[in-house]
């Protein structure tokens, strides 16, 4: 037997203020861009912005839907809009955010589910470079990491299908 241990490194900020301006400007967007989400049953609005490197950004909300679970989360409704509207533009950074009407604190940073994970790891993998995850509340502390990779140590790829 071998033993083995993943590890990995984030940064952890104690508000939005300690961001540089550009992150701090990304995540104020998705925090804002949580009032378009249509989330009429779980009350768990959820926002994303994405920042391209041609300088462009992109949002996106959860979108649900009665014939649960068939709605979208945040992250793959902003992930397919900006392969969409600037396809073979590599994805810098996406920032998530979320605003729980049912009486949450809403400042804790929550982390994206495991298929926004997988897919974000497949962006990674097509664009051959890391996309950094902001994650955040409407308040309070901050997470940063450098890449989606560590969100899912053991991600399924095309590389597993050769």
């Amino acid at each position: 037997m071998n033993t083995q241990k993943f590890t990995f490194e984030y940064d952890t900020y104690s508000d939005i203020s300690e961001l540089t301006p550009a992150d701090q400007q990304l995540l104020s967007a998705a925090r804002k861009v949580t009032e378009q989400a249509y989330a009429p049953y779980s009350n768990f609005f959820v926002g994303a912005v994405i920042h391209l490197q041609n300088g462009e950004t992109v949002k996106g909300t959860n979108q649900e839907n009665a014939s649960f679970p068939v709605g979208i989360c945040a992250e793959r409704t902003a992930l397919s809009t900006a392969s969409s509207l600037y396809p073979g533009v590599a994805i810098d950074t996406i920032a998530v955010s979320y605003n729980n009407h049912n009486g949450g604190k809403n400042d804790a940073p929550i982390s994206p589910c495991g298929i926004c994970r997988q897919t974000i790891t497949e962006y990674e993998n097509r664009q051959q470079q890391p996309i950094r995850i902001i994650m955040s509340g409407q308040r309070g502390k901050v997470y940063i990491l450098e890449t989606a990779k560590h969100l899912l140590p053991f991600g399924f790829t095309a590389e597993d299908m050769e």
